[in-house]
């Protein structure tokens, strides 16, 4: 059964919060089933500029808490359905962290062994949580960066006769997102306006899926590419070289290091290319690190909206796109994950543990502080 067997078409619009206290009105057989349906939240005045509206798609709605519990669901399911995975198999596959989660998730479900390969500059915390999950971790060096950790992954999976994800090639990944994030959107905003999708991309799924199920039925819908400033790997009009499955061979020349997680490894994928050819992009714009990681702590703090670099990285371009669009645009941003998996990364840098001045002020204002 699929993820998503429960679905129906259009939604009913429920507006405050006269829904809360309804439930979802069905029980679910297992924790897959509630991957999806994640809510699209308007932004409010203090980030969205004046005349315009932005929402924000919070992929972290997800019972793992990141869009990538959809590629997970999708691989997984793909390969039963194929036969490519029996009870007790072992699966593998290279990420820098959101999908390891998702896929340790669904290996736990379903009884499979889980083995992810990381590279060594992404946050600790990511590596926890898959080995909380029961997966198996293996750190590839720095150097090797993001080929580095597919490569080892391919090579354990020829070893040992494991089940590899594939994630960056793998076409199940864009046609979930194509029959569910898409359509999720649209029946979101049906009879309202829609002007510009905002997204980055790291496989490309959600750009190519979404993207592909959005101009299908609204074409005047704007698709907005973001990478980091840092790695201009699309605006450098440079294709990256492939094998013959479809996997990238080698760094791309216009990669260098960015602290957005999740988005742009050293390489094109072959989903990203894919996509590009079949359904391309509106507008395009580089985002700088130190930019999303201000963004995401607004979000934060003004929002009350938890996520990660990426997510600020997906804000600030929809913040940038807002202030030269039409009055009255609207515009929404994919929010793909949540923020405590940065804890040990530069987003949480300035956040201290201990009390500072002014909270030791506030503690010292009645006698209880004296105590202990």
């Amino acid at each position: 059964m699929s993820c998503f067997s429960g679905l129906t078409g259009a939604s009913k619009r429920a507006t405050g919060t006269q829904d809360r206290g309804s439930g979802r009105q069905r029980l679910y057989e297992n924790i897959t089933k509630t991957v999806g349906n994640t809510p699209c939240v308007k932004i409010n005045e203090k980030m969205c500029p004046a005349g315009r509206t932005i929402y924000a798609k919070l992929e972290y709605f997800n019972p793992c808490s990141s869009v990538k519990d959809r590629l997970a669901c999708a691989i997984i399911e793909a390969a039963e359905k194929e036969g490519k995975l029996k009870p007790g198999d072992t699966v593998v596959e290279a990420t820098s962290g959101n999908t390891g989660i998702a896929v340790s998730m669904l290996c736990a479900q379903r009884g499979y062994k889980c083995v992810i390969c990381m590279a060594e500059p992404f946050s600790v915390e990511r590596r926890k949580l898959m080995r909380f999950m029961g997966a198996k971790v293996i750190i590839t060096p720095k150097a090797g960066k993001g080929t580095g950790m597919v490569a080892k992954a391919k090579e354990l999976s020829q070893k040992h006769g494991w089940f590899l994800c594939s994630q960056f090639e793998n076409e199940a990944n864009a046609a979930f997102h194509k029959f569910t994030t898409g359509p999720e959107i649209l029946a979101d905003f049906e009879g309202q306006r829609l002007d510009y999708f905002v997204l980055g991309y790291g496989t490309g799924g959600t750009f190519a899926g979404a993207g592909a199920a959005i101009k299908a039925e609204r074409p005047d819908v704007k698709i907005v590419l973001g990478e980091p400033e840092a790695a201009p790997l699309l605006k450098s009009g440079t294709k990256s070289e492939r094998n013959a499955d479809g996997s990238a061979i080698g760094s791309h020349p216009a990669f260098a290091a960015h602290p957005i997680q999740g988005w742009t490894p050293d390489f094109i994928p072959q989903i990203v290319e894919k996509g590009l050819e079949a359904v391309g992009y509106d507008e395009y714009i580089g985002i700088p690190g130190a930019g999303s990681i201000e963004t995401s702590q607004m979000l934060a703090k003004t929002q009350g909206i938890f996520t990660g670099i990426s997510g600020g990285a997906s804000m600030w371009a929809a913040i940038e796109i807002a202030k030269k669009a039409p009055e009255g645009s609207v515009i929404l941003a994919m929010i793909a994950d949540t923020g405590e998996r940065y804890l040990t990364t530069p987003l949480f840098e300035s956040i201290q543990a201990d009390m500072n001045e002014e909270e030791l002020v506030i503690s010292k204002s009645t006698p209880s502080f004296q105590l202990g």
